[in-house]
């Protein structure tokens, strides 16, 4: 959950890396900040599930101090130093979406899940030979990861049976006799995603229909998923149609074009601060989506006359 925490951690006890002086100055001093940063995000209660009139304000506070953080971190000798491959800087907005989202979730109990995930992509079938697909399925479970998900573990048992047995049949709350038992059941666990947020310094083309392809696979294997896409900078044209792309929203919450990041660091260049507005929209879509039913189907199509929203 706490992804740039575990990456400072790492950097601090790389056996190798990071070792020489000014690295060791570097990282007490971002240690110091990092602290406090995570613990006025903890002792920040809110928003949950339930709207209140102060949500927009601690939401304020959240941004404020995610500003702040990310302000002090992307000094031009701390960038130079740990370069992108190294996370350091990139993890922060991911973790800044987890304080966010926090007491949201822990709203709806303990057997939510809120972090990085290695989330349920596909299922296939690996058995050596039919005698040994007769005994079990030897299914294997495909998986994505993805920055942020909120969503929900899943325990499956997978076993063969005999031909011709009904759902009602094979459900585990009725007796079963040891004659219909053919293997032992299989135990897989997945996370299924019910929010996933790909948090990115910048978006450009490419990035963008990356996003685009693993929405399609999550709302086939969950069509009530949300796929959202945030970052700091955008870096696309307007010749880009953003509608033919499967994701559900993206928001730039410095409300500003990409720069290279030798040119953020000119005198002349101004860093638009983030913006309140969007990540208040992104939390209002996101608390909407977990708190309202999710109608749909064939029945309740019917019932208005048309079966797409």
């Amino acid at each position: 959950m706490l992804v740039h925490g575990s990456n400072l951690s790492a950097k601090e006890n790389h056996k190798k890396k990071y070792q020489d002086t000014q690295s060791k100055i570097y990282l007490a001093e971002i240690r110091a900040k990092y602290d406090l940063w995570h613990q006025q995000n903890m002792q920040l209660i809110g928003p949950g599930n339930k709207t209140k009139a102060e949500d927009k304000q601690i939401v304020q506070q959240r941004v404020t101090l995610f500003e702040e953080y990310k302000q002090f971190l992307d000094r031009q000798h701390y960038a130079e130093h740990f370069d992108s491959r190294s996370n350091l800087h990139s993890t922060v907005l991911e973790e800044f979406i987890y304080y966010l989202f926090k007491d949201l979730v822990s709203d709806f109990g303990e057997s939510a899940l809120i972090g990085k995930s290695h989330a349920f992509k596909d299922i296939f079938f690996v058995a050596p030979n039919y005698e040994y697909l007769l005994q079990s399925p030897h299914g294997k479970i495909e998986k994505k990861d993805h920055d942020f998900v909120i969503g929900v573990t899943v325990k499956a048992s997978l076993q063969t049976t005999r031909p011709g047995m009904t759902e009602t049949e094979a459900n585990p709350t009725l007796q079963t006799s040891e004659s219909e038992i053919v293997s032992v059941p299989e135990i897989h666990f997945f996370d299924i995603p019910v929010i996933a947020i790909e948090c990115k310094t910048y978006l450009d083309k490419t990035m963008l229909e990356g996003s685009s392809r693993a929405a399609e696979e999550l709302k086939a294997r969950n069509p009530n998923g949300l796929y959202i896409v945030v970052m700091e900078w955008i870096k696309l044209s307007e010749d880009v149609n953003l509608r033919k792309y499967k994701v559900d929203q993206i928001y730039v919450f410095r409300k500003q074009k990409n720069t290279d990041r030798e040119y953020r660091y000119a005198e002349e260049y101004i860093k638009n601060p983030i913006d309140v507005d969007a990540v208040w929209h992104l939390f209002c879509t996101v608390r909407s989506h977990l708190t309202v039913d999710w109608k749909g189907g064939i029945e309740h199509g019917i019932q208005r006359g048309w079966l797409l929203d």
